[in-house]
């Protein structure tokens, strides 16, 4: 099993790379997120690899890091979401969009995947909701919102406020998490969208 492929970018295609490895060249998948932040062909590359093993193929898929890999393999839990799904979403988002909006439970960013309709962008976040590692907004809402309903309620009236005007849902969910992380504990509603439009607009 291949985990890991440290050698040269041999070649550079629409959706794969080639990586020579000791004279040894490895026909790698890629999303086109990593494929924009490969280095150029020629030079030292290392990439985190998930190998694939049918009865008539062998796939192996490229990462810039141990994250996307992990949503990779996470995103094709779902039920019709495959390999190719799962990297036209890695293409679309990057892991804390991903993240994000699961945490948010807003499907609609999903739905910039080639592949991703409503109905399937709408059971992602419904299925990893409970699953998928958000570590930016994840620590944020951690340290921010405790389990009090009050806080919980507040945010979420800061948040549909921040709606109301006209931002996405994901957007408007990450941003109050942020501030309420740098809030005073008696911060109001108000206060908290005043802050969010603040830090929307940054």
């Amino acid at each position: 099993m291949i985990a890991r492929l440290k050698g040269i970018l041999d070649a550079i295609g629409e959706a794969d790379v080639i990586i020579d490895v000791n004279g040894v060249g490895y026909f790698v998948m890629c999303s086109a997120r990593t494929l924009r932040s490969l280095p150029n062909q020629g030079e030292a590359v290392t990439l985190e690899i998930e190998t694939h093993v049918r009865e008539d193929h062998i796939h192996l898929f490229g990462f810039g890091d141990a994250s996307e890999r992990d949503w990779f393999k996470l995103l094709q839990t779902v039920q019709g979401v495959g390999a190719r799904v799962a990297l036209g979403i890695q293409s679309a988002l990057s892991a804390s969009e991903i993240g994000n909006s699961i945490a948010a439970q807003d499907h609609v960013p999903l739905t910039q995947a080639s592949g991703v309709g409503p109905k399937l962008a709408k059971r992602i976040v419904t299925e990893l909701k409970d699953k998928a590692p958000t570590p930016n907004l994840g620590a944020a809402l951690a340290a921010s919102v405790p389990a009090e309903s009050q806080a919980a309620g507040m945010q979420a009236d800061a948040v549909s406020a921040l709606m109301n005007l006209g931002y996405g849902r994901t957007e408007a969910f990450g941003a109050v998490a942020r501030v309420m992380q740098q809030s005073p504990e008696d911060a109001s509603v108000e206060s908290l969208i005043t802050s969010g439009l603040k830090e929307l607009a940054s």
